[in-house]
């Protein structure tokens, strides 16, 4: 393993490990008696993400308004209006169907992010790749019970 994994390895299995609980708490939260409406649920959970965010950025003195002129912002606001969408939709999603099904259909924006990896950033191609990829895609599949 090369030194650049072992600085972002770890933030990978703590995105994952975290990740793993959203979309169980999120059905509990939306579903059966005292529901909180899913579109509440974004905002109180999604509230709480900007306080921590905030949070890191005072702690770690990155700074925020230096950045408001970075030519890369419009890719940020773009990616602030999909994570938007996604997030409302996930949630709206996990609120009407099983976390079983629901989490696994969501997962294929890994597959999808892969690919937009390979085909317009540049990233490296390998057979074992795109084996894997077809493994994650398959595995949705065969899990989510579509």
């Amino acid at each position: 393993m090369d030194a650049t994994a072992t600085t972002y390895l770890p933030y990978a299995l703590l995105a994952m490990g975290a990740y793993a609980l959203v979309s169980p708490l999120m059905r509990v939260a939306t579903t059966g008696p005292n529901a909180i409406p899913s579109d509440v649920a974004v905002v109180v959970s999604n509230t709480l993400l900007v306080a921590m965010a905030i949070g890191v950025i005072a702690y770690t003195g990155q700074g925020f308004t230096a950045h408001l002129g970075s030519p890369k912002l419009a890719h940020v606001l773009a990616a602030g209006v999909f994570l938007g969408i996604g997030i409302l939709a996930l949630y709206r999603s996990l609120s009407l169907g099983p976390v079983s099904v629901v989490t696994p259909i969501f997962a294929m924006f890994l597959v999808f992010s892969s690919v937009i990896g390979f085909l317009f950033l540049g990233e490296s191609f390998t057979a074992r790749k795109g084996l894997g990829i077809a493994f994650a895609a398959a595995a949705v599949y065969l899990v989510s019970g579509a």
